[in-house]
């Protein structure tokens, strides 16, 4: 089965303009942003589907014991239900397809990366009213239950596993080396999750050149956020020099460089270097 593709041109500006709207809302909606990330780049996903996913999770919300008890009693029920009964987990596997970043498919294969099943565990213990957030954990996307007071941290990677003990820390040390700073178990804010996932397909992507198209509307959806890397008008710059639009990326290159110019002159000239051999290309 191969990736999904992105929509036409129209439907992906509209998308965007979405996007956009709601990552600047008050209270920006995770499940609306990921499924809007989705069809961003799966143009099988259409509005009736977004709604679907969205009726699939508050379905799945109905699934789960009216106010179980305290944050492991919250964690234990959505293992249960979510883990045990119904299947969602992770495998080795899923890091390689685009389908495991993607939120309906997600919900449809009961498979992903550690953020995306993440995301399907806080929607739905949040809207069955559980105190569930996000926790990210370098290398490693898990969930929190309860508050700094009394916190238990699930992993929906491994089928919601409860973990005690130096389990975290474990997890960090797997994946980065590194040990674990405390301040990594604090909620993490919508537009981090978000940008998070995004930072996930434009790896996938990376590793295929040949699909270069999901790294850039990857990279569009990230500049949307009103928190992201600067570096990422770079990265879309170099992007557009490498997909044969040579005028639009050596323009901004040469925007970038301004930018950067103002704290590094030789950084500056550097990307204004890569600019003049874009223009090159031209002749």
């Amino acid at each position: 089965m191969r990736p999904p593709f992105p929509p036409p041109p129209e439907r992906a500006a509209e998308l965007r303009r979405r996007f956009a709207d709601e990552a600047r809302a008050e209270r920006p909606d995770l499940s609306l942003l990921c499924l809007l990330v989705a069809a961003a780049g799966d143009a099988a996903l259409d509005e009736p589907g977004i709604v679907g996913a969205q009726m699939e999770l508050d379905r799945l919300a109905g699934l789960l014991p009216y106010r179980p008890g305290g944050p492991r009693e919250w964690a234990e029920a959505t293992r249960e239900l979510l883990g045990e009964r119904l299947g969602f987990h992770g495998t080795p596997g899923d890091y390689r397809r685009l389908e495991s970043s993607l939120l309906h498919e997600v919900l449809r294969r009961r498979r992903g990366l550690p953020i995306l099943l993440s995301v399907v565990w806080m929607e739905v213990a949040r809207r069955a009213g559980a105190p569930v957030y996000g926790v990210a954990l370098p290398g490693h996307f898990v969930v929190g239950f309860g508050s700094a007071g009394e916190r238990v941290l699930a992993d929906p990677f491994d089928g919601g596993r409860v973990l005690a003990g130096m389990d975290a820390e474990l997890l960090v040390v797997g994946a980065t080396g590194a040990p674990l700073d405390p301040s990594a178990l604090s909620p993490a804010p919508t537009g981090e999750v978000v940008l998070r996932v995004l930072n996930n397909i434009r790896a996938w992507a990376a590793a295929r050149p040949e699909r270069s198209d999901v790294s850039l509307w990857a990279v569009d959806l990230s500049l949307l956020l009103p928190a992201h890397p600067a570096r990422l008008r770079y990265e879309r710059a170099r992007l557009l020099v490498q997909r044969g639009e040579f005028a639009a990326g050596a323009r901004e290159l040469e925007a970038y460089a301004d930018v950067v110019a103002a704290v590094d002159a030789a950084a500056g000239e550097r990307v204004l270097g890569e600019a003049r051999a874009a223009r090159a290309l031209l002749n």
